[in-house]
């Protein structure tokens, strides 16, 4: 039998979530039956999306939801050894069973002298939102221009390197000097910190005074309602993400782009990854080679402990995080 820890909402969120919003449960797991395995998580992830989805997709009491990178520790199935590692959505857990349903094994050329906890990040879902936003939602092309803001984040600074890789100029915003920096050394051709630019008009202006013609947008709100006035003629826009909405009590009203939109002839498009499942592998593949050429490099913020987990996902709400946020067990 083993003691199986794990993270469950025990109240909703009402704003940004709060240490009282979280529960430790313990529980001892039985042993595999067949066709079975039971996994040992080793590292953790926290993402944006879990605040949104929370809402829509827990009720309290749930495990919290998330993916992990897990160790087979004990299997009665064919198709998981002993020893092998996946990347399951089992939530916030230390020990899960499972009958393989959902569970993707880690690449059979992952290099031995690579971290699996990128299975989390640029070589997982931030990964694949980062393809998936850049060329199926934006379809961006060599020589354009892409604006990206939250650059600095998981998805984020993913998506300005693919477009350099691409040969497009690329422009990020991000919330520190420190963010700012890490841009310019990934590549960026233009960064800034927009808490600290006087207008952020004037600075998308400085930065691309010709006009974007891609906009991949993690933030959402007023900031950008400004990047849609900078855009070209005909410009496209992949939302994938809406941050700075996600804590609101009250959703927030206006200002609304429809004239923008109108008067440029915008294409602006949600994404789910779930449409595109079918390339997953052949895009991890994709992005595993781009890693090991060096061409896409990967930063990312690794909190210690099962026990923080809540510290470390409302950590990386509030923005600590330059790169993926990751809890290792």
């Amino acid at each position: 039998m083993v003691k199986a820890k794990s993270w469950v909402m025990t109240k909703h969120f009402d704003g940004f979530p709060k240490k009282s919003d979280f529960g430790l449960k313990v529980e001892e797991l039985p042993e595999p039956k067949d066709g079975e395995v039971l996994l040992e998580a080793v590292f953790l992830s926290v993402d944006p999306y879990m605040r949104p989805f929370s809402k829509i997709s827990m009720k309290e009491g749930d495990v919290m939801i998330g993916s992990q990178v897990a160790k087979v520790i004990q299997s009665k199935h064919p198709g998981f050894p002993v020893g092998s590692h996946v990347v399951s959505n089992s939530g916030w857990r230390t020990h899960t069973l499972s009958d393989g349903t959902g569970l993707t094994p880690i690449l059979s050329e992952w290099p031995k002298d690579m971290s699996l906890s990128l299975a989390l990040g640029a070589i997982g879902m931030p990964g694949v939102t980062a393809v998936y936003g850049i060329e199926e939602v934006l379809g961006l092309q060599k020589g354009e221009t892409l604006l990206v803001n939250a650059a600095a984040g998981a998805v984020g600074s993913v998506v300005g390197q693919i477009a350099k890789i691409k040969g497009c100029k690329v422009v990020g915003s991000a919330g520190s000097d420190a963010k700012v920096a890490y841009l310019k050394e990934l590549g960026f051709d233009e960064a800034f910190n927009y808490k600290t630019v006087g207008s952020l008009e004037e600075a998308l202006r400085k930065a691309s005074p010709e006009g974007y013609d891609c906009f991949f947008e993690n933030v959402g709100g007023p900031s950008s309602f400004v990047a849609l006035q900078q855009m070209k003629n005909s410009g496209r826009i992949a939302v994938c993400g809406s941050i700075s909405t996600y804590n609101d009590s009250e959703p927030q009203t206006g200002p609304y782009p429809y004239f923008t939109v109108i008067i440029k002839e915008l294409k602006m498009e949600g994404f789910l990854i779930t449409r595109w499942q079918h390339k997953h592998p052949e895009t991890l593949r994709r992005l595993l080679a781009w890693v090991k050429e060096g061409k896409l490099q990967c930063r990312e913020h690794v909190t210690k402990g099962f026990e923080n987990m809540p510290a470390a996902f409302m950590g990386m709400l509030q923005g600590e995080n330059t790169g993926k946020a990751v809890v290792t067990v």
